[in-house]
């Protein structure tokens, strides 16, 4: 018989997520979560700046940032890790990011139908009321992996 899987936890999944991969590579943490939302850190590094002459995170990496929280918000409210697909990401940014500051991730998911989850949230170097960037975002969830079914 099989057991069913226990909820999706976030702080303990980052521990895998995290060591492999894009956000391993980018040394993405987590930092806290609730019901329906997630927030991660993205440490300040040298190799990830926008431009060498000013010390602030580039944005694709803060984009990618946003995305796995996004993600993880919808496993976390689902309370189940199943396959999603970005289908759209918006992301605008209010202001540069400070110099030499940690950016963090706060997305919560907050709509979730038959076939896709709404997101929305923040990247923020330390201050959630003055933000980096707001974003928005719509993913396409998959309820069981097509390769699993069965051929007639």
């Amino acid at each position: 018989m099989v057991q069913p899987l226990p909820p999706f936890d976030p702080k303990q999944a980052a521990q895998f997520f995290f060591r492999h991969g894009h956000s391993g590579w980018l040394g993405l943490r987590y930092s806290d979560h609730g019901e329906d939302w997630v927030e991660l850190e993205l440490p300040w590094r040298e190799d990830l700046l926008g431009e060498e002459a000013r010390h602030m995170l580039a944005s694709g990496p803060i984009i990618s940032l946003l995305d796995m929280a996004s993600g993880m918000s919808i496993w976390t409210t689902r309370k189940v890790f199943t396959p999603i697909a970005t289908l759209d990401l918006r992301v605008d940014y209010q202001r540069p990011a400070r110099e030499r500051s940690a950016v963090r991730g706060r997305v919560e998911c907050y709509r979730i139908t038959r076939s896709a989850a709404f997101v929305r949230g923040i990247a923020h170097d330390g201050d959630p009321g003055d933000p980096v960037a707001t974003m928005a975002g719509v993913f396409m969830t998959i309820a069981r992996d097509p390769r699993s079914a069965q051929h007639a």
